[in-house]
């Protein structure tokens, strides 16, 4: 083996080396935050756990909050993806309600699944912690998702977006040029609005709101999901 291809071969080992590691301190923090939530997040913690002086730690991660934006990018990654699969993988000639419903029922599903995750990006806010704008694009990934069957639908069948008072519309022409620029600002409005309204119902169901008020969760949410489309103009005549 040449010198160049034996270098080749250490580096790549040792990516794979830190790859690991850094995935085990990922799923032991994961750990952590169900056990005792993110507020109480402790690099020391984790190190013991892995069975890590904390000085080796701080190679991969140098504070908690650097290891509390991994997580967080991580999380906002994987609803993003099941956001995007879902609406990948809707059949063709779905109307846009539809594929909307489907791409909530997704974002719903993966937050059912990982709770304390969805619990750390869209729950109490960390103390002492500020997410840095690296976060920002992960965020983003559901609402560019929706705002995307929104998009093929005003350029396709039409939509019928909710009027605008007279108050919003300077509001309205900010969010539309930082959103979508090719959308009218009141359709951006109705996709804002949506888009709080579900994470607000998706956060009730996980955080104990619709105990004894809502039973047949599933039933509920996917009629809730579809009025929340309707609702932002996605259907050329209200049904």
């Amino acid at each position: 083996m040449s010198s160049t291809n034996r270098g080749s071969a250490v580096r790549g080992a040792r990516e794979r080396a830190r790859s690991e590691i850094t995935a085990a301190i990922k799923g032991e923090a994961r750990r952590q935050l169900a056990a005792a939530g993110a507020a109480k997040l402790s690099l020391r913690a984790v190190a013991r756990e892995l069975g890590m002086v904390s000085s080796a730690l701080y190679r991969y991660f140098p504070s908690r909050d650097e290891l509390l934006t991994a997580l967080i990018v991580d999380a906002y990654d994987a609803v993003g993806a099941a956001a995007e699969c879902a609406l990948a993988e809707a059949p063709p000639g779905l109307t846009p309600v539809t594929r909307w419903t489907a791409v909530c029922t997704a974002v719903r599903a993966w937050a059912l699944a990982h709770p304390h995750e969805y619990a750390l990006i869209y729950g109490s806010p960390v103390p002492g912690y500020a997410a840095p704008q690296t976060t920002v694009v992960p965020a983003s990934r559901v609402g560019q998702t929706l705002i995307a069957i929104a998009r093929d639908a005003h350029h396709g069948p039409g939509v019928t977006p909710p009027p605008l008072p007279p108050e919003l519309r300077e509001e309205a022409g900010r969010m539309a040029a930082d959103l979508a620029p090719d959308l009218p600002p009141a359709l951006v409005v109705a996709l804002v609005a949506a888009w709080s309204q579900l994470f607000g119902m998706i956060s009730f169901e996980l955080f104990g709101q619709f105990h004894r008020v809502v039973e047949e969760r599933a039933a509920f949410f996917a009629h809730a999901a579809g009025r929340l489309a309707r609702d932002a103009g996605l259907v050329l005549h209200r049904e």
